[in-house]
């Protein structure tokens, strides 16, 4: 337990004590009044003594913050102090008591001096038991030091201030204000991309010229699309002029609207876009997905090959949550040649009334675009399955002419497409007949080699074009597709302008049964020139911007626009 301390008088020296005190005491047995002069120089003794005791303090304190912190007394000890210091007066005289009163209780300012030099009562001296009433004074001045620096500190800890209040507003407001414009950024984006594109009805895209331009074409390079197979990435291949990238259609009472692959994506969000055909229809689709990959980054996108059964290749875009896909139906009927890795027969038969097997993988797309003609070209008479069926393990077949084959199968796809299609969700387009270059003689060119070392495509026709084109198939098109009754069918009409380009086919920088041709085999254009399949980019991208104006050009649903 701490010892209680002494009091103020108490730790005074003994003969000083006594002598004040001896005076007193002696004056009032002798019955005398106490003299003012006794009592004057009792008091000039004890301040001097005061004095003394201060100067010897200030020498021995040691001056921190903390020391004064650690050493200051109890409020109740500096109580005691000063009842003891009125108690010692009244012993001295009663005729001086105001004065000594005065003495003892100094203004705060002389209590704020005084804590300056103020020294605790443990000092470490040898004298520590004989410490006067100034070190009484001296702990009560450091408790008011404590006091005062506490306050100090509470004044200078960090509060939160009226500006401090107004910073926090306005950067709320910044903020607000720029969530704001970006919100406004995303939708005046959003909005330029539902706009429709225009084209005017009475404008016909298909009639034009090829005109050579170096600014505005190719829409994307043959290095920027990652997913081109090498049938017809012609330069990697090795041709040497890129010409025939360059050349663009121009309409000629419009023009036909530049592709722009952001708002063809906008299109497509949460939609499917389907190339349904052979392998003239693949080369489309290869050339749609280069067209909207290229504003796509990496890893939102991917390509798989030979899904659903093997039949279908399929572009996810996953951002927009698209597809661009491609299902391999040569005759869009059943047939024969319907493996997609394995279909080179030597007798191509077809089941012409049978397409349900197909037509099953085509529910529910949004955007279709059908193809047929170049597998029906390798003999005058299409072999037509008499009876039963493939599954079956029938073989049975009669041959039929091709014109007549071609019309039955389009009747058979467009009453599936009247019955199967929701023309309030889907698209339906079908594309015209792809041409091939192999009878140099028809463009002027006599001694050469079907479509190889051509460069330009076909210009300055004084006379018709006949390059081999089967005409009637085109004529059984156009004969069927306006009988559907409940689905508009978009013909895509191609034939015409594509006859034009026999600068643009693969020739021979291309594959034969999976494999680049050898330089030896590239010296022999007349057996392995590809005058079929079209480079990429080229060609294929221009009907790619037809069917894109349509798309395009076609008005928003009601629930997109909100």
């Amino acid at each position: 337990m701490q010892q209680r301390r002494k009091s103020v008088f108490a730790s005074a020296p003994f003969a000083m004590k006594q002598a004040a005190l001896g005076a007193g005491v002696a004056a009032r047995k002798n019955g005398a009044p106490l003299s003012l002069a006794a009592v004057v120089f009792a008091l000039f003794v004890f301040a001097t003594f005061l004095y003394n005791e201060d100067i010897k303090s200030i020498t021995d304190f040691q001056f921190s913050a903390g020391a004064i912190r650690a050493k200051a007394p109890d409020l109740h000890l500096l109580q005691e102090a000063e009842a003891a210091a009125h108690a010692a007066v009244n012993t001295l005289a009663k005729r001086g008591e105001e004065v000594i009163v005065r003495v003892l209780q100094a203004p705060p300012s002389a209590a704020s001096d005084a804590s300056a030099g103020a020294l605790p009562l443990q000092s470490g001296s040898a004298n520590a038991t004989g410490a006067t009433a100034a070190a009484a004074k001296a702990n009560a001045a450091s408790a008011a030091v404590d006091v005062v620096q506490e306050k100090e500190r509470d004044v200078t800890l960090p509060t939160v201030t009226g500006g401090g209040g107004a910073d926090e507003a306005r950067r709320r407001a910044d903020e607000e204000a720029a969530e704001k414009a970006s919100a406004a950024e995303a939708a005046a984006a959003t909005a330029a991309l539902r706009a429709v594109v225009s084209v005017p009805e009475t404008c016909d895209l298909y009639r034009g010229n090829w005109v050579y331009d170096e600014v505005n074409a190719p829409v994307y390079k043959e290095g920027e699309c990652e997913f081109l197979t090498e049938q017809v990435t012609c330069m990697r291949n090795g041709r040497r002029d890129d010409s025939y990238q360059k050349w663009r259609w121009q309409p000629t009472d419009c023009d036909l609207p530049r592709f722009d692959a952001r708002l063809l994506l906008e299109r497509l969000r949460n939609k499917r876009l389907m190339f349904v055909g052979d392998s003239l229809n693949r080369n489309q689709w290869e050339s749609m997905v280069c067209l909207v990959q290229s504003v796509i980054p990496k890893g939102k996108k991917t390509l798989t090959k030979f899904v659903n059964g093997g039949s279908s290749n399929v572009f996810y875009a996953h951002e927009y949550n698209a597809t661009v896909e491609f299902y391999w139906a040569p005759f869009l009927v059943e047939s024969n040649s319907d493996n997609p890795k394995v279909h080179s027969v030597p007798d191509r038969v077809i089941q012409w009334h049978a397409i349900a097997k197909h037509a099953r993988n085509w529910v529910g797309v949004d955007y279709l675009v059908f193809n047929t003609y170049i597998w029906w070209l390798n003999t005058l008479d299409m072999k037509v399955l008499r009876k039963g069926s493939f599954d079956q393990g029938s073989t049975e077949y009669v041959e039929v002419d091709r014109p007549v084959a071609y019309k039955e199968v389009l009747k058979t796809w467009a009453k599936w497409v009247d019955r199967n299609i929701d023309p309030n969700k889907t698209i339906v387009f079908f594309m015209g007949m792809s041409p091939n270059h192999i009878t140099p003689e028809a463009w002027g060119n006599q001694g050469g080699i079907k479509c190889a070392m051509e460069t330009l495509p076909i210009t300055n026709r004084s006379t018709s074009l006949d390059v081999g084109t089967d005409w009637r198939l085109y004529a059984g098109a156009q004969e069927v597709l306006p009988t559907l009754r409940r689905v508009p069918v978009h013909f895509v009409d191609i034939t015409a302008l594509s006859e034009l380009r026999k600068d643009a086919h693969t020739s021979v920088h291309t594959l034969r049964q999976g494999k680049l041709l050898t330089p030896e085999q590239q010296a022999d254009p007349k057996t392995y020139a590809d005058c079929i399949h079209w480079c990429l980019p080229g060609l294929p991208d221009t009907w790619n911007q037809f069917l894109y104006a349509r798309i395009a050009s076609s008005p928003w649903p009601a629930a997109a626009k909100q």
